[in-house]
């Protein structure tokens, strides 16, 4: 009588023990966020479908988060969505308009626009718990990561009304109306973490909080205006079991204010910053020649748990990973 094979445990998976600082046998990869374009599964499977139909169908979310598992055996899977489908949770009215981006029908720039939001709450998104359920079953002990938005990049889709080059009317809203941007903020925080939350409930291993334009900020008005949003999104799941990743685009200059949250970093400019050191979990992004098509950029993410091996050539994107529970020497 054979003894059968216990189920694999995602919480000892290689990308968990690399968050944690564990020995792991090698650096693991992943998806930072998967988009799929570079897959002709994931082609084939969007076409005639909307990316907010998308993200709210279990089936599909959960079809499109195992592809790139399947497809390259990566060390774990990124939860499917999009940043506003919390906005749309709670009642926002916007489309992902393609070739454009998210687009919101009534911009938030006075004191009544925000009115529009409200809390988020798990009943309000019964098809994204039901698709992490889904995961967790198929993934056994891959870790699945899940996803949110950051209050900032939130914010700022919502000020502007889409997406923005030189988001002029948040930066004007952030100076001009600090009380009314400190609230929007605040408001954005409990709707991010509360998405986190209901995703690691579910079942993830990960999470991540992605701030896509936290870049465009100068370190003054990030720590001033924007920083103490994301903490409370990430403290949302600070009494949970899981390793949180806070990722952001072009924001080498805030290192040093992320670094002050007691929070290990890592930098990914083609030459490493002085402040960076080996073996901190991290972020990387490249471009094979055969995912480079019309610009477009294949992310994968690394945790590197060791010394040893080379970085990969990378853009100046930044991340930030923490263990709950178990803290961290900064770099």
């Amino acid at each position: 009588m054979t003894t059968p094979h216990p189920t694999p445990d995602p919480s000892d998976s290689v990308l968990v023990r690399a968050a944690r600082r564990q020995p792991v046998p090698h650096t693991p990869v992943w998806f930072m966020r998967q988009a799929g374009r570079s897959l002709p599964e994931y082609r084939a499977l969007r076409e005639g479908v909307g990316m907010l139909e998308s993200c709210r169908r279990p089936d599909l979310v959960t079809e499109i988060t195992l592809q790139p598992v399947r497809r390259h055996g990566v060390d774990a899977a990124i939860f499917f969505s999009d940043i506003v489908v919390p906005l749309q949770a709670v009642g926002v009215d916007l489309d992902i308009v393609p070739g454009v981006g998210p687009v919101i029908e009534r911009p938030i720039r006075s004191r009544a626009d925000l009115g529009q939001l409200r809390d988020l709450h798990p009943e309000d998104v019964p098809d994204i718990i039901e698709s992490v359920h889904l995961l967790v079953a198929e993934l056994g002990g891959t870790p699945l990561i899940g996803f949110a938005g950051a209050p900032f990049t939130l914010a700022s889709y919502l000020v502007e009304g889409g997406p923005s080059r030189n988001h002029e009317h948040t930066k004007a809203l952030m100076h001009g109306d600090p009380d009314l941007w400190w609230d929007l903020c605040a408001q954005l925080a409990q709707i991010s973490g509360s998405f986190l939350r209901i995703q690691a409930e579910a079942g993830a291993s990960v999470v991540q909080l992605f701030d896509s334009w936290a870049g465009v900020l100068n370190r003054a008005d990030y720590t001033a205006l924007v920083q103490a949003h994301s903490a409370t999104a990430l403290a949302a799941v600070a009494d949970l079991d899981v390793p949180r990743i806070h990722f952001g685009v072009g924001t080498g200059e805030l290192l040093p204010v992320q670094r002050s949250w007691a929070w290990t970093t890592a930098s990914h400019s083609p030459t490493p910053s002085p402040g960076w050191t080996a073996g901190m979990p991290c972020r990387a992004t490249w471009t094979p020649p055969s995912c480079s098509r019309r610009g477009r950029r294949w992310s994968a993410g690394c945790a590197r748990s060791s010394r040893r091996g080379a970085r990969r050539p990378a853009t100046s994107s930044t991340s930030v990973t923490e263990c709950s529970r178990t803290p961290m020497p900064m770099c």
